[in-house]
């Protein structure tokens, strides 16, 4: 009898984790938390350091016919630096490892490291070592990137509470728009390469999508306010896949409002040109690299004036499920379709 064969695509990169993650025992006190959050935790004496690494490939996570080195070493700094910052903690050290094919030039690597500088300055963050080797089937790059925190301003999925409030930073759907524009301008390009790619109107979309930027500035600025978010997530899959995430790990649900999420205006115009709606660019576009996390009552006044936090919802019992109130007023269940891997 031959044995079962699962495919990877059944059960998803989030079932798969699940899976691999039951079989893994923690041995050591000072591994404080392991896989299932943006980061894992280290106890480290009086302070405790954050770890978590993103693997980028080309043609999976990014595309060089459009998307300059320089903005691909940034993006694979700025996206393990958004994990660390979605713990609540800083980011202080990075490793990078790439693999690379014969068609690099040593003038490519070093643009691709001028990016990876580029972000290590942007963010504060040294770059302390990693591994070159070589590849067969495109650029291969892995960054590591560790923080630190006092243990009690860390931020897991697992914190929210029935009635917290819920956040989100600056503006969602962006990057997902800009990689529709960014593909389609690709497709005019090879019907016929004489014809140069319209990309001035999009500027905002398209750089949110090649060069986002992980929001270091508001875990700063929560420190010198007092205020510790009880969950906190990077937007990274789509809104709603990440609160899905939150109200698992919290054993919550949620309420949110469409009129209170955040849409920048070229990011709604180019939607619609593109004939896409763009309330589901927000839910399920992924990589805008913004926070999303909640609050407790009390810390609403500290934040309630601030220009890029903007609140979109409450926490409510889990029986109550998972809704979105549509403008005019119809609470519908929220759907996580997000990002898949497989």
């Amino acid at each position: 009898m031959s044995e079962k064969r699962t495919e990877i695509s059944e059960i998803g990169e989030f079932g798969l984790i699940d899976r691999l993650h039951q079989k893994i025992k923690i041995q050591h006190e000072s591994s404080l938390k392991g896989i299932g959050d943006d980061a894992a935790v280290i106890d480290a004496g009086d302070h405790v350091k954050v770890v978590t690494t993103d693997l980028l490939l080309e043609g999976v996570h990014f595309d060089l016919s459009y998307a300059p080195l320089p903005h691909v070493g940034f993006k694979a700094v700025a996206v393990n630096v958004s994990d660390v910052a979605a713990m609540n903690a800083i980011a202080k050290q990075i490793t990078v490892s790439i693999a690379i094919t014969n068609r690099f030039s040593v003038e490519a690597v070093e643009a691709l490291y001028a990016g990876i500088n580029a972000a290590c300055e942007h963010f504060g963050v040294d770059l302390v070592g990693g591994d070159t080797t070589s590849s067969r089937s495109g650029l291969v790059i892995s960054v590591t990137a560790i923080g630190e925190a006092q243990k009690e301003q860390l931020s897991y999925r697992s914190g929210a509470k029935e009635n917290d409030i819920i956040c989100v930073t600056g503006d969602l759907g962006g990057a997902f728009v800009g990689l529709q524009v960014l593909e389609r301008e690709k497709q005019v390009f090879l019907a016929n390469p004489n014809m140069q790619p319209e990309l001035e109107k999009y500027q905002i979309v398209t750089a949110r999508q090649l060069r986002p930027d992980a929001r270091m500035d508001i875990v700063h600025e929560l420190r010198e306010i007092g205020v510790v978010p009880t969950s906190m997530m990077d937007i990274s899959d789509g809104l709603a896949s990440e609160l899905f995430h939150i109200c698992k790990a919290s054993g919550v649900g949620v309420t949110i409002y469409e009129d209170k999420l955040p849409i920048d205006k070229q990011t709604f115009d180019t939607a619609v040109e593109l004939n896409m709606d763009p309330i589901t660019c927000v839910l399920n576009g992924g990589e805008d690299y913004e926070l999303i996390f909640t609050i407790s009552q009390e810390d609403y006044k500290k934040l309630e004036k601030h220009p890029d936090i903007h609140f979109i919802g409450y926490v409510n019992k889990e029986a109550d499920g998972k809704h979105l109130v549509t403008k005019s007023g119809t609470a519908v269940a929220l759907k996580a379709q997000g990002w898949k891997h497989f």
